[in-house]
């Protein structure tokens, strides 16, 4: 157990780190990530409030849906954070900060903290829906970025399709007196507890952006390559103007995948190097236990395309590596 965003999280369960990640590629992992935020907006003037502030455009979606979005500072469009927003229903949507920026995304949007009113916990892999099933076939069948509410071994639950893995699989709002309850049914359908290290083994494979690494001060999501999410044509957002003005000036730099020939993990900081010269930084490494190489999400210049030969300097030495598509697994 360790400290992360104010909460005490697991790194790994008794099966380990590894065999948890692949628990989640080949069969369904559980995660407890009751850490992430969730702050009601509810009333008549909610889908306004949060379309005035958020990156995305809600009119795209609808309710019973998700979406993933950016809260930006005003000031230099840098990504205060990354968001999923649950339309529950017509006039109440539940924003789902990460676990540190809950304060920050209230004060951005107003709502209700309620984030200690229930747990989250989220089932992801290839088996997944079937193993969910034993434990509540409503549940299972929420459909890949829908959201529903649910019966849960008796309790109200909010389901959604949604996930941090790169797997399909469902995340599950509890109550938090069920909470326990809900985890070992879950669990004793024969999905693998997993932990933090898991997690983000999983995710760099998945190349889904970490905030304090691939988003945060000084990162904006064109830099992050996440201009998918920014709908230029709904009209004013935080952030809009620095926004638009990077967009026609140019994003200075870019994030890559980066592929490390041989099994050594780059880290988080160790310096991209061209022709002996410094040009990039790692923001998260590590090795993928599925492709059995060491991975890496990297800010370069944006003019180093898929298939440009780099060093990665790994505590003073160094290690080829090339730019490759993402995700990393399964393969592009």
């Amino acid at each position: 157990m360790v400290p992360f965003g104010g909460w005490e999280m697991p790194i790994q369960y008794p099966t380990g780190t590894l065999a948890e990640h692949q628990a989640c590629r080949t069969d369904a992992a559980a995660f407890d990530v009751s850490h992430l935020g969730t702050v009601r907006v509810a009333g008549a003037d909610a889908f306004e409030r949060l379309q005035a502030v958020f990156t995305n455009d809600l009119a795209k979606i609808a309710p019973g849906r998700t979406q993933y979005t950016h809260l930006l500072d005003p000031d230099d469009a840098s990504v205060v954070d990354d968001i999923i927003v649950w339309w529950v229903a017509d006039d109440r949507f539940d924003v789902m900060p990460n676990a540190s920026n809950t304060a920050g995304v209230v004060a951005a949007i107003g709502g209700d903290d309620v984030t200690a009113d229930r747990a989250i916990i989220a089932v992801q892999g290839p088996e997944a829906r079937t193993r969910l099933a034993n434990v509540s076939p409503e549940a299972a069948a929420v459909p890949r970025r829908a959201v529903a509410e649910v019966d849960v071994l008796g309790h109200a639950c909010r389901v959604a399709g949604t996930g941090y893995t790169g797997e399909d699989g469902v995340e599950l709002a509890v109550p938090a007196a069920a909470a326990a309850a809900v985890w070992d049914a879950v669990v004793a359908s024969g999905v693998t507890p997993a932990g933090l290290g898991a997690r983000d083994t999983l995710r760099l494979e998945a190349a889904l952006p970490l905030h304090g690494h691939e988003l945060g001060p000084g990162i904006t999501p064109l830099q992050a390559g996440l201009g998918w999410v920014v709908a230029w044509g709904k009209g004013d957002f935080r952030g809009y103007g620095p926004l638009q003005a990077e967009r026609e000036r140019g994003v200075a730099r870019r994030l890559r995948g980066l592929e490390v020939d041989g099994r050594r993990p780059p880290r988080a900081d160790c310096p991209v190097l061209v022709g002996g010269e410094r040009v990039g930084i790692v923001t998260s490494g590590n090795l993928s236990p599925m492709l059995q190489r060491g991975i890496a999400l990297a800010f370069v210049p944006p003019e180093l395309e898929v298939g440009a030969e780099v060093v990665v300097d790994i505590r003073g030495s160094h290690a080829p590596a090339r730019i490759v598509e993402t995700p990393f697994y399964p393969p592009s």
